[in-house]
């Protein structure tokens, strides 16, 4: 199986991991998607979303979530990258959502 995936390859309502900052996630994200910052992974893994395959992971540009779905399948979780991001998720159409307005990916 990859280490990566791309947007294009997840339904728009995959069930995924956003590791990134809160203000990150503040100014958009998917709707189905799961935040826990990368910075407190560890400490919350009971939070991880159930899914019947590897989670996806994304960050803004895939570093940071590459870096975490590396960690988690380290660590006997299913994991995979998605490559590009939320930066990709949005370039590719995917639906995002914000609490103030026309969701961004900052």
């Amino acid at each position: 199986m990859s280490n990566n995936t791309t947007p294009a390859e997840l339904a728009d309502d995959a069930v995924i991991l956003d590791v990134r900052r809160q203000d990150e996630w503040d100014a958009g994200h998917a709707p189905t998607a799961v935040h826990i910052p990368i910075e407190e992974l560890q400490d919350r893994l009971g939070e991880l979303p159930s899914t019947d395959g590897p989670i996806p992971v994304v960050c803004r540009g895939g570093g940071r979530s590459a870096r975490a779905a590396k960690w988690l399948g380290e660590n006997g979780y299913q994991a995979i990258n998605v490559s590009g991001g939320m930066k990709a998720w949005h370039a590719a159409g995917k639906p995002m959502e914000s609490a103030s307005g026309d969701p961004e990916v900052i």
